[in-house]
């Protein structure tokens, strides 16, 4: 079909997709699936194709040669890995403003699981987004009332599984189209792994499945495809961000000891409050140390994730790291080989839960299973 047939189906489907969108969900908190299906219409209203946008003479030179990065980008996910191909990331939109969607998540004073809110499509997951920031933050308000700990955090992208592919799939967006080259490429990888496999009510799984997609993809996209100077570049932002999560992985530990302690389990909450404030504390404490060595505007980024930082916050940052070690692992079992690797992952998937958690459990972490970007 034509580019610009596309074009005008899609937008002439719009109001009918929304309306799609709302019988799903039926009468159950409408206010909040309006804005979700509007915010998400409006996002694919202000898509253009990348095309349109390398001819139009208003647009900046910086953002033409991003968005042909992206599509050098968008290809190679394809072609070597295994990715789907279909229209999604061959679109860009202007969306003027920091954040995708703002993501609310909740949980227990004296537990990292989190709250789960459940959707027509997506099944039950441990956040709740918004196209609009004031909104989010009531939400979390809300969450706190009910004497939860609660946190919103932006998102630069996300994914509608495919769903949508038929009106020109998910696009690339200014939120992460700026990103060194290295994220560039796993924020696509990462999205695109969603349209691989989605397990229907299991964040950890697919988040972290997804996360291992764009990590082994990110860190051959460096050495095969990236110059010097993007390697650099990554190099110095990615070990900001292992050095991060090693020190969140550690606090994670903590909290978790603290919470299936005797102590918890006696239920004396006081003693329990103690070892959690030892945790958080010991946490603030190392990170300042941390940040010490850090250099650059990149940081202002862990400032605020520090500052929020709660059992919501820890456990949201478990669902994308927990597993991601079995599947890297999973990955060097199967010869380093993209569709058997996706074949063994949908099989896993398709097992019920608790087998699905048993295949993955205790698998060693893959060394040297994959180029490394440093």
């Amino acid at each position: 079909m034509p580019e610009a047939l596309r074009t005008a189906v899609r937008r002439a489907l719009f109001p009918f997709l929304a309306l799609a969108v709302l019988c799903l969900a039926g009468c159950a908190d409408l206010r909040y699936y309006l804005q979700s299906a509007g915010g998400h219409l409006a996002l694919m209203r202000a898509a253009r194709p990348v095309p349109d946008w390398l001819q139009d003479p208003s647009a900046s030179e910086a953002l033409k040669s991003r968005l042909a990065l992206a599509q050098r980008i968008r290809r190679y996910a394809s072609a070597e890995l295994g990715l789907p191909d279909n229209p999604s990331y061959t679109a860009y939109a202007d969306l003027k403003r920091p954040a995708a969607v703002w993501n609310v998540v909740a949980a227990p004073v004296h537990s990292l699981a989190l709250k789960t809110w459940c959707f027509p499509i997506a099944g039950c997951v441990g956040y709740r987004g918004y196209y609009d920031e004031s909104a989010a933050r009531e939400e979390a308000a809300a969450q706190a009332a009910l004497g939860l700990e609660s946190a919103v955090y932006p998102v630069p992208a996300y994914s509608t599984l495919g769903w949508l592919n038929w009106a020109g799939g998910d696009p690339l967006l200014s939120t992460f189209i700026g990103y060194p080259e290295g994220e560039l490429a796993r924020i696509v990888f990462h999205e695109l792994a969603h349209q691989v496999l989605y397990v229907k009510g299991d964040m950890v799984f697919n988040e972290s499945f997804a996360t291992a997609v764009e990590r082994i993809g990110g860190a051959t996209w460096l050495q095969t495809r990236a110059g010097e100077a993007a390697r650099t570049e990554y190099a110095q932002f990615d070990e900001r961000r292992r050095e991060f999560r090693r020190l969140t992985l550690e606090t994670r530990q903590a909290l978790d000891a603290a919470y299936s302690s005797d102590a918890a389990r006696a239920g004396d909450t006081a003693a329990v409050d103690a070892m959690k404030k030892a945790a958080m504390d010991d946490f603030r404490r190392k990170y300042a140390a941390l940040r010490e060595g850090w250099s650059g505007p990149r940081q202002a980024a862990y400032d605020g994730w520090v500052a929020r930082a709660n059992n919501a916050t820890f456990g949201a940052q478990a669902a994308y790291d927990e597993l991601v070690p079995a599947f890297e692992s999973l990955y060097s079992r199967e010869g380093r080989d993209w569709p058997r690797f996706y074949a063994e992952v949908k099989r896993i998937a398709a097992l019920p839960k608790a087998e699905r958690d048993a295949a993955l459990a205790n698998r060693p972490a893959a060394t040297a299973a994959f180029p490394t970007s440093r």
